[in-house]
């Protein structure tokens, strides 16, 4: 059998900035996983190290959430890996928060 070709009924296309709205949710995720692990193992206590990284993770997720929801409101692009990255963004922004709270609720 010969390979079909297909017909494209769209002019949509993907997006870097949603890839990388992914690329940075799954970094913010992973290193907030790792601080809290690493903080976990020193018995609650963290150092600055794990603070700075918090504040990178920070920084990555509301990169990440600003180039979703550009990329969402943008009307040429498909619209899962946007929503994926800002969902990504979203739970990585909720996991600092939470830190946060817990820390100030706890200390």
């Amino acid at each position: 059998m010969g390979k079909r070709k297909g017909y494209i009924f769209t002019n949509k296309k993907s997006s870097n900035r949603a890839v990388m709205a992914v690329i940075l949710g799954i970094i913010s995720l992973v290193s907030l996983g790792a601080v809290v692990f690493a903080a976990y193992r020193a018995g609650g206590e963290a150092s600055p190290r794990h603070g700075i990284t918090a504040i990178l993770a920070l920084i990555y997720s509301l990169t990440g959430l600003v180039l979703g929801i550009v990329t969402l409101a943008e009307k040429n692009y498909y619209r899962v890996v946007p929503a994926v990255g800002v969902l990504l963004n979203l739970a990585a922004l909720g996991g600092i928060g939470l830190i946060l709270y817990m820390g100030g609720y706890l200390g």
